[in-house]
Formats: structure tokens, C-alpha cells, sequence
């Protein structure tokens, strides 16, 4: 018998030597797993990950001007709130005692800072969008509407 319990050293190793040699298939797995059961840890692997929109969130490169303006608001909304939060629970941590402090320290405000760095970096693909966008947006020429107004003189 081997060390890692009931398993043959040979199957272990194979399995060990596998989930070396296949890293991110081992963590979306460990990751499907865990959400699951987890809330918490999706939350916390989703918030750092600014590849990931929201739903429903069109696509920065072929998304509308006016779809392009909305999520660029919206992100901008989200963004802000979070750093409401993070100020928030600054003055908070002043009134707690230094093990409290330490312990919000470690834990929550990493993961509000990463909250935002995602909103905030999901905000600039969107201000991205929308600045590519309305350039490539043709303007009304002004010409064509003086001369619809010079036109009407017959009033």
C-alpha cells in the first residue's frame, strides 16, 4: 500500500503528475467545485478576474455606441459604490481593535480592492469602446442642416 492512503504509489504519482501537467484544467475544475458549494469563493475568484463581464454584457469589440455608453455608466455606478465601500470600512477598521483591524485587513478589504480593480478595468475596456466608437461615428454634417434652414425663405 502506499502513503496517500488506499491508492497504489504508481496510480497517486500518475494522478499527482497529471493535475501537474494539466494546471488549468485542475484549477476550473477545483473552481467548478467549489462554487458549488461556495458562494463566497466564486465571488472571490469572479471578482478578480476582469477577463469576465457581467450578464448580459455585450462585446467591448463589436458592441453599439448606445451599448458601449451603458455598460461604460454602468461600470462607472459599480466602480464608484465600491469605493464607497472600501472608504467605508477604512473609517470603520479606525474604531476596531488591532487583532479586528488585522483581520479585515487580510481579509475583506483584499477582496474589495479586487472587486474594483476589476469594475475599474472593465470600465476602461467600455471608455475604450466608446471613445473608438464615436470616432468612427459619422457627425451630421452641419452644411446639410443650413441648408435645410437657408432654404425655407418662402415663410
Amino acid at each position: 500500500m502506499a502513503w496517500f492512503g488506499r491508492y497504489p504509489r504508481s496510480v497517486t504519482i500518475r494522478k499527482l503528475l497529471l493535475i501537474f501537467l494539466r494546471p488549468v484544467v485542475y484549477q476550473k475544475t477545483m473552481n467548478l467545485k467549489a462554487g458549488r458549494d461556495r458562494p463566497d469563493i466564486v465571488a472571490a475568484i469572479r471578482g478578480g478576474d476582469s477577463s469576465l463581464g457581467m450578464e448580459g454584457e455585450a462585446d467591448p469589440a463589436t458592441a453599439t455606441l448606445e451599448q458601449a455608453l451603458f455598460w461604460r455608466n454602468i461600470y462607472s455606478e459599480i466602480l464608484a459604490m465600491e469605493e464607497s465601500v472600501l472608504e467605508r470600512i477604512k473609517q470603520l477598521m479606525t474604531d476596531q481593535s488591532p487583532q479586528a483591524r488585522q483581520e479585515v485587513a487580510l481579509t475583506n478589504v483584499p477582496v474589495v480592492v479586487a472587486q474594483a480593480g476589476r469594475f475599474r478595468s472593465r470600465l476602461g475596456f467600455w471608455e475604450s469602446a466608446y471613445r473608438r466608437i464615436n470616432a468612427n461615428t459619422e457627425p451630421v454634417a452641419p452644411v446639410a442642416v443650413a441648408a435645410i434652414v437657408t432654404s425655407g425663405d418662402g415663410h
